[in-house]
Parts: structure tokens; C-alpha cells; sequence
């Protein structure tokens, strides 16, 4: 799909970043993310997947602030991918006035709730920080349109799988994304929950 048919501000900050057009598979998997389904994203890494995610949640946003709670959640390992994530995010919120937050767990949980209050409204977060905040009620979930899992391939590993399955209980009617590399057993398994109509587009 051609970039001009997005919004005004992300289109603008896309040129801006040096993104001219969107490559195969993000013309294969925008439409599908744009139209509001809860969707798979199956993809090895280098096909544009996250960059897709970001695009689908800034277009969603109308690249536009609005009030207080958060608006779109992106789920992520650990403190590295968030910070990495947050400021691929603000490459493509230049034009906008979009508020971009890290949360991870190497930080004070206090000062955290501080600076989420005045407002944010896309958090990047891993997933033990962001269930123990919300169940101190340090963040408000109420107001979420998109909540996304990135690289979920690691999801087996730990507690995340089961930090994601709670937090999804807690959110009214959103889009669930799903990234990742390919579509194991564990991922699949949220069938069973918030991704039982979901669309799965994969790279081949």
C-alpha cells in the first residue's frame, strides 16, 4: 500500500525517516492491521513486521495526543527492546505530539506511576512491570485500542505468557497483535483466550 493513504503527520514523518513506500509483506499485512482485526504477524526478523506495528498504531492514534490513559500497549522482553522500541516509535511521531513511554523492571515503580499520570498514550512495556503496575493501579487500561506483543517468540520462557493472558482479562474490547517469527505452540495457545477470531498473515 502507498503511504499516501495514511495520516497526514505519520505520512510526513515517514518521508521524514526515509520511507518512501512500504515494502511486500507490509503491503500484505497493513490492511489487515489498519482494518482493526486481531491479527498473527508471522514473519522472519528484516521484513518490516515492527515497522508495520508502529505504522498500524500511529495511524489508529490519528497521530494525535488525547487525554490521559494509555491508547496503545506493545509488549516487549526486556528493558533493551523497550528502550530500542520506544525510540524507533519517536523516529515516527516527530510530527505528532504522540507521548512514547518505556516501562520495564529496572526502574522505580513510584516514579514510573509519576510519570505515566500527566499522560501517555503508547507504552512500551515488559510484561512483569506492566501487571504489577496496573494491579497497584498505577495505570489505567480502560482507554486501550491496540495492544500488541513484540518478538513473542520469548513468551515460554517465564511468567510473560501468563502476565499477558491476566492483563488481556482486565482490557476491554481492543485489537490484539501478535509479532513474531514464527507461530509456536505457546503463542497458538492464545487462541484459547483474546485471539480466537484472529487473522494470521505470514510472510509465505
Amino acid at each position: 500500500m502507498s503511504f499516501k493513504k495514511l495520516h497526514p503527520l505519520l505520512k510526513e514523518s515517514l518521508e521524514n525517516a526515509g520511507f518512501e513506500t512500504s515494502n511486500p509483506f507490509q503491503k500484505k499485512v497493513l490492511p489487515t492491521l489498519k482494518g482493526g482485526a486481531d491479527t498473527y504477524v508471522i514473519a522472519p526478523k528484516g521484513s518490516g513486521k515492527t515497522t508495520a506495528l508502529m505504522i498500524a498504531i500511529i495511524h489508529k492514534l490519528k497521530a494525535t495526543a488525547y487525554e490521559d490513559s494509555p491508547r496503545a500497549i506493545v509488549v516487549v522482553k526486556d528493558k533493551k527492546e523497550a528502550l530500542a522500541l520506544k525510540e524507533k516509535f519517536e523516529r515516527f511521531t516527530q510530527n505528532t505530539d504522540l507521548r512514547v513511554y518505556a516501562l520495564y523492571d529496572e526502574y522505580d515503580i513510584e516514579k514510573q506511576k509519576e510519570e505515566i499520570y500527566p499522560g501517555q498514550d503508547i507504552v512500551i512495556a515488559t510484561p512483569a512491570r506492566l501487571s504489577k503496575l496496573y494491579f497497584l493501579n498505577g495505570v489505567h487500561l480502560g482507554e486501550i485500542q491496540l495492544f500488541a506483543i513484540e518478538d513473542a517468540d520469548y513468551l515460554g520462557r517465564n511468567n510473560a505468557y501468563n502476565h499477558i493472558l491476566r492483563l488481556s482479562e482486565s482490557i476491554n474490547k481492543c485489537q490484539f497483535v501478535i509479532i513474531a517469527d514464527e507461530l509456536n505452540s505457546k503463542i497458538k495457545n492464545y487462541q484459547n483466550a483474546f485471539m480466537s477470531n484472529a487473522h494470521i498473515v505470514k510472510s509465505k
